[in-house]
Parts: structure tokens; sequence; C-alpha cells
């Protein structure tokens, strides 16, 4: 018998508390949450206030008996899932389905996993909180019956195997819109002065004095007025104003902002750094990563001091005591920080070391003095202008945080870099070196960063932490939206010299328009968006949206009832989804471009059954010859192609020649251009090759490298069974044989297994893959529907008795 059973989400969690209990403790992991709503029916009973019918997940049946049997054993049961809403779920489904007693049943929370915080979880534990869970299950219903009822929607009238989601949906409009900000963003000229003056040194060296001209100059015209007008010109040091200034450090991590920054200073992506960010939690390392708070406990504040003064001394510490801002904030008590601020470093692998120390970095920095700055601002004067040049700069008197971090900025146009200014003094006259007048041109609107889109929805109350990387994930997934990195194109600029008073003129050449991993809508993306702000402009309200976070705080806050805030929306929503799909009409992003000047048909690009496709000619009632169809290139947009370009795409499958006496064809496919030759395809290189302009001698190279490719994959097969293969795949060795794989241990050579050893271990399935266990126990389960309705029905009646005593 077992005397206390602690069941938490995770095993590497496990591991790490079973270090500060004692013997009489066993810990065991449910693996996340051990049951979900049906699929049947959306899993809601609709006309019973929205009560939601759980089913055990079929990965989860074997670790439910397991739990089921311990809890039976233990004399007390102790619940330690994450003490944010979805861990307050989890623990409540573990009570229902495991069928636990209150008695012998106790829930405990901790915000890190030290031996002081868990014990004195266990010497202080609690119920389970209601109002938690209820507001988990509000936003997982409400998500489910958006998700449920306008993804039909879109099959009909958009295309087949769409989805959609409450927030989702709004991050991809998001999305959409800076991109038609970029598409409709006219670039105008300006030309910006600078000059570099040589200031005599008290020993007679010369340094240069940098400055620049604030006004900015519209035409190439004006800017030559400006520098006619500064020949033989005097220049002198016409004012020198020096200001003290402070920067302050930034508070302590959030979940948003530990994800900005990962992104900015480590390149991760959000949902990158959550993963980090858990095994570090897990391992004890860091305090719980999911938080709105920006407060640090007391003993923290203790501890960053102490480490400050041992690190740097005493002048550096300055104790602060962050508030959050976030109206929304909710859940957690404490800030993301180093469980152990005297531990600088951890062992792991390289993501967790990284990440830990921007962590240990930002929270250390947090409780530093203030860096002290001088800030001075020099204005020049022209003897023969009313302009004046400016000269700034900025020296630090004392580092204070700097010392250690400095927070970074999304814009990366506003990066400057310091310069320390020459000794002068009013009234000293400066000898012009050279004046420079270089034609910039106003920016875009930057696209979204995965950084810049988690602040921006933050910034507009859409979203909990919980939810920003499985969000920006599911849009990426769902091939809404593509990140990615682009090159930029060539672009020519001016430049007019002002040298021995002569002005010479040079035109030459930068890259612009270069992304690094940034947010692009799909064209998909665009229509969908576009059908949904149509149909369903409540559910796409930026404003609606975040009042729905705030009626999921009100139940959390115990101020709401769940069921009574999904039914206002329900109802007028479920309404409008019937009158959508009756009325009206399918939408596809059409855009004519207008006539094929050979044959007099239209074109037009729309979506098609595999996504964005032009089309040349229409389908007419008698109509002999149908219309031809061709898939847009990567980079096309439905919203941006030319007619050319459109035209030229109707000039593939291009026939190369011959090889090996058989035909070679360039074209392009579902999944991209390609080169077929003997019924098989070879994939041409993005960004090397292009299908227009690919000849024979390129194609063949490809169709070697792909035969080439298909030899190494290909490992053992045997004559009794030709559909048993012996492969490399990209994890490494496996067994193919109908249609489902198994994978090889690692100590197996794969070159030595006989016909009889595959069989063997396919048999037993030990490194069969998981989805292949899953999907035979769906088999199973398809045949005992009684039992499973049983199970359901059983679960539902719990929910049913559950809400009732939740609404007393």
């Amino acid at each position: 018998m077992v005397e206390n059973l602690v069941i938490v989400e995770s095993p590497a969690k496990a591991k790490t508390i079973e270090k500060f209990l004692g013997e009489s403790f066993l810990v065991k992991s449910s693996f996340g949450h051990i049951r979900d709503l049906d699929k049947k029916d959306f899993g809601i009973d609709i006309k019973n206030n929205f009560t939601p019918k759980y089913i055990v997940s079929t990965d989860k049946k074997k670790v439910v008996t397991e739990l089921k049997k311990l809890a039976k054993d233990a004399k007390t049961v102790w619940i330690a899932s994450d003490e944010d809403r979805e861990g307050e779920a989890i623990a409540w489904h573990l009570f229902e389905e495991l069928r636990l007693k209150k008695e012998n049943t106790k829930r405990i929370v901790f915000h890190e996993i030290t031996k002081e915080a868990i014990l004195n979880a266990v010497e202080n534990p609690r119920q389970i909180d209601d109002n938690l869970v209820n507001a988990q299950q509000a936003r997982r219903i409400l998500d489910r019956l958006v998700g449920f009822e306008i993804s039909p929607v879109l099959w009909k009238k958009v295309k087949p195997s769409l989805s959609a989601g409450r927030v989702q949906s709004v991050a991809v409009r998001l999305i959409v819109e800076r991109e038609r900000e970029i598409i409709a963003f006219k670039s105008k000229s300006f030309f910006k002065v600078v000059a570099h003056f040589l200031v005599t040194d008290k020993d007679g060296s010369k340094k240069i004095l940098k400055s620049e001209l604030p006004k900015r100059f519209d035409t190439k015209e004006e800017t030559l007025l400006f520098l006619e007008s500064c020949k033989n010109a005097e220049y002198h040091i016409d004012d020198i104003v020096k200001k003290p200034s402070l920067r302050k450090p930034a508070a302590p991590f959030t979940t948003s902002t530990l994800q900005q920054e990962a992104s900015r200073k480590l390149g991760f992506s959000v949902s990158q750094t959550m993963t980090v960010a858990q095994r570090l939690y897990e391992a004890g390392n860091i305090t719980y990563m999911r938080t709105d708070s920006v407060n640090l406990s007391e003993s923290a504040l203790k501890t960053a001091k102490e480490e400050i003064t041992r690190l740097h001394g005493a002048d550096y510490v300055k104790i602060r005591k962050y508030s959050t801002k976030s109206k929304g904030a909710q859940e957690a008590h404490e800030a993301i920080r180093p469980t152990y601020l005297n531990k600088e470093h951890v062992e792991g692998e390289s993501n967790e070391k990284r990440l830990y120390d921007l962590i240990w970095k930002r929270t250390i920095a947090s409780q530093m003095s203030d860096a002290k700055l001088e800030k001075t601002n020099i204005k020049i004067s022209i003897s023969t202008n009313e302009e004046k040049f400016v000269a700034t700069g900025e020296m630090i008197k004392f580092e204070g945080f700097l010392k250690v971090y400095l927070e970074s900025t999304d814009d990366e146009e506003q990066k400057q870099e310091e310069s320390l200014l020459p000794q002068v003094s009013v009234g000293d006259k400066l000898e012009n070196e050279f004046i420079k007048a270089v034609q910039n041109f106003t920016l875009r609107p930057p696209r979204y960063t995965e950084a810049s889109l988690v602040k921006k929805l933050e910034d507009l109350g859409i979203g909990r932490p919980s939810t920003y990387a499985p969000t920006i994930t599911t849009v990426q997934n769902r091939g809404y939206v593509v990140k990615e990195s682009r090159d930029g194109v060539q672009r020519q600029y001016e430049v007019l010299n002002l040298v021995d008073n002569n002005i010479n003129e040079e035109l030459n050449t930068q890259t612009t328009g270069a992304e690094n991993k940034k947010l692009f809508p799909s064209d998909i993306g665009m229509v969908v968006t576009d059908f949904l702000i149509k149909h369903f402009s409540n559910i796409m309200n930026y404003n609606f949206t975040a009042e729905v976070e705030k009626e999921f705080d009100e139940i959390a806050l115990g101020n709401s009832i769940w069921y009574e805030m999904i039914g206002k929306f329900y109802f007028p929503f479920h309404e409008n989804v019937e009158k959508t799909i009756e009325n009206s009409e399918r939408s596809t992003g059409e855009r004519i471009l207008g006539e094929d000047p050979k044959t007099g048909k239209v074109i037009l690009v729309r979506i098609g059954r595999y996504g964005p496709m032009a089309q040349l000619g229409e389908s007419a009632e008698g109509d002999e010859e149908k219309p031809k169809f061709a898939s847009l290139r990567t980079g096309q947009h439905l919203e941006t192609i030319t007619l050319e370009e459109a035209i030229d795409l109707f000039k593939l499958p291009r026939d190369l020649g011959h090889y090996e006496d058989k035909k070679v064809v360039v074209a392009i496919g579902r999944f991209g251009p390609y080169v077929r030759h003997d019924g098989k395809f070879a994939s041409l290189h993005k960004d090397v090759d292009d299908p227009m302009t690919i000849d024979l001698d390129r194609a063949i190279v490809l169709i070697e490298e792909k035969r080439e490719k298909d030899r190494l994959k290909h490992i053992k097969s045997f004559e009794e069974d030709a559909e048993l293969q012996i492969l490399n795949g990209r994890w490494g060795p496996y067994i193919s044989y109908q249609k489902e794989n198994y994978r090889l241990a690692k100590d197996i050579d794969p070159k030595s297994l006989s016909y009889e050893d595959c069989l063997k271990i396919i048999k037993e399935g030990p490194q069969k893959k998981k989805k292949t266990v899953a999907k035979k126990t769906t088999v199973a389960k398809k045949k005992a529907p009684a039992k499973k309705k049983a199970t359901t029905k059983k679960a539902t009646t719990t929910k049913k008795k559950a809400s009732v005593k939740k609404i007393e």
C-alpha cells in the first residue's frame, strides 16, 4: 500500500520532486491532460448549459488505469499540477476520472521546484479551485464551439480542410492587415545630410566631430542648393548642452517578455522558448514560466542583493519592487527568475544554458542601480545658412545595470552606435572635412516577427501567457502564415559630396527589403481572413476578443457564471453561422488580371483545390475547350501577381529534351517546381533553380541527385516479401511494412537483419511508432461502442453534478 501518491503532469517534474520528498511519497506523472472533449456532437451538451462531455484520450488509458490502481491503495493523494488554470483543470480531471475522495485528496501548488517550496506546499494544501477550472473550461468550450461551427462553413464557402479559431484567426488578421499596409505603401525618397568636421586638440592632433543636419530635403534640387550655400562657408561651435540622464533596467521576465527577448537575442521561436523554459522549470532551475507578474519574492530580492554586492559591489545594488501593468494579469505570484539567484550557470543542453543565462542576467539587472549617462548636444553654425548641424553623443558615467544586461528592441532601424565627442568649446572654429547628402527612402511598416506579434497580442489584451505559443504555432501549421527569411532587392541611390568646395555626384546600389524570420500571410490566410471579417465580424473584432479574455478572468475570480457567459455568445453566433451557410457566396479571392494577348481569353487568379493558381479561360456551357490551370510560384500572391507573370506560368510544363532516351519535363506542382523523368520526380532547389530558365544539363544533375538519395535511403529488401524493406529515414533506420513504419533500436545493425528478424520486430512491436499503436487501439475501441458510451455518460454525469455544486 502506498502511503502518499503525488501526481504531477510530467515525468521530468516527477523526477525532480522525488528528490525532496521522503520514502513515504510515490511521485507519478499524468503526462499532461488525461482527457479531453469528445469529438462527437462537439463534445458539448449545448441544451444542458453547455455541459462538456469528456473522454479519456486513447494514449492515456494505460496511464489512467495505473493511476486509478495506485490512488485506490494510497492513504493520501496529492495533486501537484501547475498553478495556472490549465494546471487546475488537469487536477480536476484527475480528481473526477480517478474517482478520488475529498477526505484523502489534497491539492498543492508551488511556484518553484525547491525543497523549501515543495515542503511548504505539502504543509499548506488546499482544495481544487472550481473558479479556475470553470475559467479553463469556458475557454476550451468557447474555442471548440467557434472552431467546430465555423470550420464547416469554410469548407463549403472557401476550400476543404480549412479551420478557424477564436484567437488564431484574429492573430492571422493582424498579419494580413500588416501585409496589405506593406503592399499599399509607396516609398518616398529624401536626402539626409551629414558632415565631418576636424577639431584641433591641445596637442595639435586632429579629431573628427560627426554631425547631422536635422532638416531633410525632399528633392535633389533642394539638396544641391543647400550644398552650394555651404561652399566657402565658415563653421563654429554655436552651443553646447550637456544633460545628465538615467537609464533604468527592465522588469524581470513575464511569459510575454521572455518570448520576445529570447526571439531577439537567441533567435528562438515562441514555442521553442516555452519548451526550453519548461525543461528548466521541471529541473528546478527557474520559477514557473507562465506568468503575467513582474514581482519578485522577498527571499529572491535578498539573494539578488547579496549576489550583486559579491560580484560588483554595493554601489551597484538598487532593490526594486515592480508592479504588473497588465489589467488582465492573473494566475502567478512571481516573475520568471532563477530558482537560486546565486547559481549563475546550469548544466544541460546548449539552449537550456543560453535561456537560463538570459533569465539570470535579466533578473539580476532588474535589482541593479540605474545607469548614469551624460548626453551632449553640440550645435554647429554655418556662416552662409540659417540651418545648423547637430552633433550628439552619450557618455556612460556609471554603468549600473548595463554591466550585466541591456534589453533589445524590435525596431532594428532605431539602433544607433554610441559616439564619443571630442572636447570643444563655444565659439571654436571648425575645419570642414566633407559634407555628404545621401538619398534615403521612407520605410514601409515592418512585418511581424513572432516576438513582435506576441507583444501586439498582449497590447490588445488578446490571449494570456499559456496561449501565445500555441496560437503562433497553430496559424503556421494550418498554412495561414509562413515564417521565413527573404532576400532583399537591389536599389540605386544617389550620393552628393561637397569636398574642397566642389560637389560631385555618385550613383550607388544597396540591398533593401531583406527579411529575417518574419511572418508572411499565405493567400489562403488572406482569403479566409476576408471571409471571416465579412461574415463573422464580431469574432474577428480585436475588442471583442479582448473582452472575452476579461470575461474568462471574471469567471476565474468567481464573479461570473461560465455557462451564462457562453450562452450570451453562442446563440447569436450559431444563428449567424446558419445564415452564412445559407446566404453567402463562395469566396476564392478571385482576381481578373486581363486577357491573354494570344488567345484573347481572360486570365484570372484564385484559390483552387490545391492552393493559389492562375486560370486561362473560363468554363461556359457549350465550350469544348476547358480552361487551363497553373499553380502560382513561390513568392507570387493573388493580390500582387501581374498579368505578365501569370502569362509566363502557362509556358509550363516545358520540354527540356531527352535523357536516356526519355523525355525530361519541368513543371510546377502542388509541392513546388519539379523535373519529371521516367515517371519519377526531382524537386528544383529553392533560390537556385528557376523552372522558366532551367536547362537540360541542370535537370540531369537534379535527376542524378534524386537517384543517389533514393539509393542511400534503401538499406535492404527481401525476396520473401517485396513489401518489407529496411530504409534510412530522418530519424535513422526503420522497417517499412504494409504502409506502417517500425523504428529500430540504436544498437541494431540494420544490414545484419534477416527476414525472420524483421517479422519478429514487427510482431513484438516495442519500437513501433506511437501513431501505429494509437491506430490499433482506435480499431479495438470501435468494437466496443457500448463500453465507450457508458464511460462517456458516466463522465458527463459526474461533470453535471460538479457544475451544479460550483454554481451553489
